[in-house]
């Protein structure tokens, strides 16, 4: 009995030991988790911020709706006229190559 006792207490001592040298699979598993989460995270940042490039980029250059000095631009005075004539929004929108969204909003910024 005391044997018994003195070998368990031995096997139990040296599975405690063993036990600090192995590897923890569920840091690794936990580790894996969050670098995916901080790639996806970085690749989300990284799409924002070309998207944000992107309309600063295009819409202020093709559009400027404001009319802060008066004058018209080129784009709404080419869109007018063709208006006028009796051109559809999709006629004007494949002269111009505007979307027809941006050209009915052109339009009824014109009209008012």
């Amino acid at each position: 009995m005391f044997y018994l006792v003195i070998s368990l207490l031995i096997i139990a001592i040296s599975l405690f030991i063993i036990s600090f040298f192995t590897n923890d699979r569920f840091k690794d598993i936990e580790n894996q988790v969050e670098q995916l989460s901080l790639s996806n995270l970085q690749d989300s940042y990284q799409m924002k911020k070309k998207i944000k490039i992107l309309e600063e980029e295009l819409l202020p250059s093709q559009f400027d709706f404001s009319n802060q000095t008066g004058a018209k631009s080129t784009l709404e005075k080419q869109v007018e006229s063709l208006y006028q004539q009796g051109y559809t929004v999709a006629q004007i929108s494949q002269a111009t190559k505007v979307s027809e969204y941006d050209i009915e909003s052109l339009i009824k910024q014109l009209t008012n």
